[in-house]
């Protein structure tokens, strides 16, 4: 379970310090508040835990932003400067918090320091970003592999998760869940070499022609049919509504909530009034869902974070909402 989050002259972030709820966090704020920014730097930390990856926290970073260099996601600052985060998460069994930190420079100099951070195996973690991958996964994946290509690493991520294959005797719970995601997108996922469909009494639909909501819908069915979403694991999903009809946006917050039941950290960033609505409404006591608001005080990204939707502040999705309502009503007064 990630813990906290802190940072320090590390890309929008002059200074910040977050704590997380071991299940849902909502994180919402105008744009250029740094919200795909720290589930970035989140992900890429909790992707290097296992011990026997032969890879950095740098290195994963930098696959992640893809910056020009590495010292570009420094703080902009007049001169040299220097930056960090530190990640920090906990496991039932322990008693203290395990973390790991990045120290950049402008000079491109990078520094990793861990305590505890590293186990035997890496723990399920997913990466959902906005632009969707599976209708262009034919081929990708060799194709990243040989070749240079423009790409952040989280699109490889995705593709790997989506491809592992099904898991054998699944839970009454995913089974459930399944169920409603092919009432939703009426249909179910199917792979075939290398290609998605959708199939259903028609037959097989595939998914370059199916809308991209569904396709998100799709993505979400393959990670809990091969068990990427399990007790332990975390997943960060990068606005959920994009291209999602918001009457499908109760069947992905339900799904979401029952996720983190069942043990699974979730990470969401939203522009999107009506999700966070279907969040407010379906949440029960029972659940732990945390609002996180990144907002600009003096040029510097600061954080507020609630249990409860209608306190959250400030809150630009609502702000915007209720002053398109004021306009409404003003606009019909004059018309009387």
């Amino acid at each position: 379970m990630i813990t906290k989050f802190k940072a320090h002259g590390f890309t929008v972030f002059s200074d910040i310090d977050m704590s997380f709820s071991p299940g849902v966090n909502v994180i919402v704020g105008e744009n250029g508040t740094g919200k795909t920014h720290l589930m970035k730097a989140v992900y890429s930390a909790c992707s290097i835990i296992g011990k026997n990856l032969d890879r950095t926290l740098a290195q994963k970073v930098n696959a992640v932003f893809m910056p020009d260099s590495i010292g570009r996601l420094v703080h902009r600052t007049k001169g040299r400067s220097s930056g960090e985060f530190t990640v920090y998460r906990k496991k039932e069994e322990d008693e203290k918090e395990r973390s790991i930190t990045l120290s950049l420079t402008t000079l491109g100099k990078a520094e990793q320091k861990s305590v505890n951070w590293h186990e035997d195996t890496n723990p399920e973690v997913t990466f959902i970003p906005v632009k969707d991958m599976l209708a262009n996964a034919p081929g990708f994946r060799s194709l990243f592999s040989s070749k240079v290509l423009p790409y952040e690493e989280i699109y490889l991520d995705i593709l790997d998760k989506a491809f592992m294959p099904v898991s054998r005797g699944l839970s009454k719970e995913r089974e459930k869940l399944l169920k409603h995601l092919q009432i939703a997108m009426d249909g179910k996922v199917v792979n075939k070499d290398e290609k998605f469909y959708l199939k259903n009494k028609t037959g097989n639909l595939e998914f370059p022609l199916l809308a991209e909501g569904y396709r998100k819908l799709g993505l979400l069915y393959l990670l809990i049919q091969n068990e990427s979403l399990i007790k332990g694991s975390v997943l960060f999903w990068d606005e959920p509504e994009a291209n999602l009809n918001p009457k499908l946006s109760s069947a992905v917050v339900n799904i979401l909530l029952e996720l983190q039941r069942m043990g699974v950290q979730i990470f969401i960033t939203t522009h999107d009034y009506v999700l966070l609505k279907e969040f407010d409404l379906a949440t029960t006591p029972s659940d732990n869902v945390l609002y996180h608001t990144l907002y600009k005080e003096n040029d510097a990204v600061k954080c507020a974070s609630t249990s409860v939707m209608s306190e959250m502040s400030p809150n630009a999705i609502d702000d915007t909402f209720a002053r398109l309502l004021d306009t409404e009503i003003q606009k019909g007064l004059s018309d009387l």
